[in-house]
């Protein structure tokens, strides 16, 4: 199946997340903290890494911005905490999924398969004779390559996650629609995810970060959802 690389101080959460992994099919390496973490990713490739914030020698968020310099590997964070800024902050930092602790090791199980679905994905492309697909916003202010999935803010290239970029595209292509929070979800995510729609929401305000001055095309629609404005 999949190698894992469990990161966490308390041996006795990397054991259950062992136990249930390992049922899974899965093979599982551990860690006891950041800094080992970041010494097995430039040894070893994995296929998911489950990373837990509080840990000594490296925290979590450190950890978890090394990793980033190294491989694009998919991260799911753990945490005692819930508040929106840790969320935020390592969604920021390109993690795929965030789980509260104390959790359900089955739950989890579920989000690490949602997680390495999408991310194994089939791409479909166009063949090279295909001409990018532009759309060009505010005389040209919001800018977006959607077959090259880059978007320019006044001339200058924005780097966004991953999963800024799907939602940001979705939405575009999908522009003066009122989409529904179940339906954003469901398109962006996928069917199988097991996450919450503060996921979503958290996202929003990412996106709207990244997109500046422009972030007014995002209209909210109190108790449906959001829409893409524009032309």
């Amino acid at each position: 199946m999949y190698h894992i690389l469990v990161v966490d101080d308390e041996s006795r959460i990397r054991a259950i997340i062992r136990k249930y992994a390992e049922f899974e099919g899965h093979t599982v390496t551990e860690a006891g903290d950041g800094m080992e973490a970041v010494v097995l990713c430039r040894r070893n490739t994995y296929d998911l890494i489950i990373m837990d914030i509080m840990m000594p020698e490296l925290d979590g968020f450190s950890a978890c911005r090394e990793v980033r310099k190294i491989t694009q590997t998919p991260i799911i964070m753990l945490s005692a905490r819930g508040e929106e800024y840790d969320k935020i902050n390592g969604f920021e930092l390109g993690i795929d999924d965030y789980v509260v602790k104390p959790f359900s090791p089955k739950e989890l199980m579920l989000r690490v398969d949602a997680v390495l679905k999408r991310v194994n994905r089939p791409v479909i492309t166009g063949g090279a004779s295909t001409p990018n697909q532009v759309i060009e916003m505010d005389n040209g202010g919001l800018k977006a390559d959607v077959t090259a999935r880059i978007v320019y803010i006044d001339g200058e290239r924005v780097d966004m996650s991953p999963k800024e970029y799907d939602l940001f595209f979705y939405m575009l292509n999908n522009r003066n629609i009122a989409l529904s929070r179940e339906k954003l979800i469901s398109e962006v995510w996928g069917y199988d995810f097991f996450g919450d729609a503060r996921t979503l929401d958290t996202h929003i305000k990412l996106l709207r970060k990244s997109l500046g001055p422009y972030a007014r095309y995002i209209v909210t629609l109190r108790g449906v959802g959001y829409r893409f404005e524009g032309n």
